[in-house]
């Protein structure tokens, strides 16, 4: 059973979890027992369901405790099965949760969805805008998993989360990908996945960096200046990916460069390899640019391993700008991506009788 603390109203009980160092700085709904019972009965599962350790602190992720930070995060009861892959997306062994939540880098854990749970537990947004404003199931399941890493992982700034600056995704960063106007399969289908699986991928994720792209519609070798751009972005001198190498990192193509790649017979795959190829950092610069990793003298290398370790999807809306997440490229699995299939078999309509 989660712990209960007690407050005479609502703005009492606000300031008492800030004053615990229990929200992300933000306000948050309190998380009555009757508002967290109902969140628990969305997931048709028993409140004490373990998932597994949260690090640094290597708190205990129960269903009850997923629960009570999507309460505070703002969500709907729609969106717990999103919650729950995402929580145990992160707490796959394979993701360093521990090592990623105690860097001095500014990463945090990027949401994507696919499959008919961005529908079905949304909506969530694969459109304009996507990692904005305005989104609240993107909002809420982003910030869910936030709290979950401050309040069941013990990530506070400072103290064990030690990112020198941080960045906004460390409030909320989700978002779906389109799959309905995307020239290429969905993300989780090249994952392995069956299309009509509900999929939730994570990934240790840089703020995006936006990269601008307006080619000429009469060169068809324009594809290949598109590919140049989103390789400069992913592995400049001033990304861990091209120094420390090895990291996987997101690419997010808007429906217009989509479109570019596809037109020139790409796919996933393919664009990955040509982008792989292009992620290379010449040794002397890289020895001039970043002399306190020269100890060793850096020799020309490859940012990635291979180009499955470049996430790709399409999403956002069409027009100049797609994004790329360079990453951490640390910790024991290289800033590996999880993917869960979403369990969304279990989610059951609320009697209305439960209360608020």
């Amino acid at each position: 059973m989660t712990d209960l603390f007690s407050a005479v109203d609502e703005a009492a009980a606000l300031e008492d979890l800030h004053n615990r160092n229990m929200t992300d700085g933000l306000p948050v709904i309190i998380p009555t027992p009757a508002r967290v019972s109902k969140m628990v009965l969305a997931s048709g599962q028993d409140a004490d369901m373990v998932l597994g350790a949260m690090g640094p602190a290597n708190g205990m992720a129960t269903l009850e405790k997923v629960a009570v930070a999507a309460v505070m995060a703002g969500c709907l009861p729609d969106y717990m099965p999103l919650v729950l892959g995402a929580v145990k997306a992160v707490i796959d062994p394979r993701f360093d949760l521990t090592e990623m939540q105690a860097t001095t880098h500014c990463t945090a854990p990027l949401i994507i969805v696919n499959g008919p749970a961005r529908h079905t537990c949304g909506p969530v947004s694969s459109s304009y805008g996507a990692l904005g404003p305005g989104h609240r199931a993107n909002a809420s399941i982003g910030r869910a998993l936030r709290l979950a890493m401050i309040n069941i992982g013990g990530g506070r700034p400072g103290t064990s989360d030690m990112a020198l600056l941080g960045h906004p995704g460390k409030f909320s960063y989700c978002l779906a990908e389109n799959e309905e106007v995307s020239p290429f399969p969905p993300m989780h289908v090249d994952l392995g996945f069956d299309s009509q699986d509900s999929v939730v991928t994570v990934i240790g994720a840089e703020a995006p960096h936006s990269v601008l792209f307006s080619g000429d519609g009469d060169d068809p070798n324009q594809y290949e200046l598109l590919l140049e751009i989103l390789a400069i972005g992913l592995a400049n001198a001033g990304t861990n990916n091209a120094i420390l190498t090895g990291g996987m990192a997101t690419i997010v193509l808007n429906p217009e460069h989509a479109s570019v790649l596809h037109k020139a017979g790409l796919s996933r795959q393919d664009i990955a390899s040509e982008i792989y190829q292009r992620c290379e950092m010449d040794g002397a610069e890289a020895n001039r640019l970043c002399a306190g990793f020269a100890r060793k003298t850096l020799k020309p290398r490859q940012a990635f391993t291979g180009p499955d370790q470049l996430l790709i999807l399409m999403s956002g809306g069409s027009g100049l700008y797609s994004m790329v997440m360079p990453s951490w490229s640390a910790g024991a699995n290289k800033n590996s991506a999880v993917s869960v299939k979403v369990e969304a078999d279990f989610y059951c309509e609320v009697p209305s009788f439960v209360g608020a």
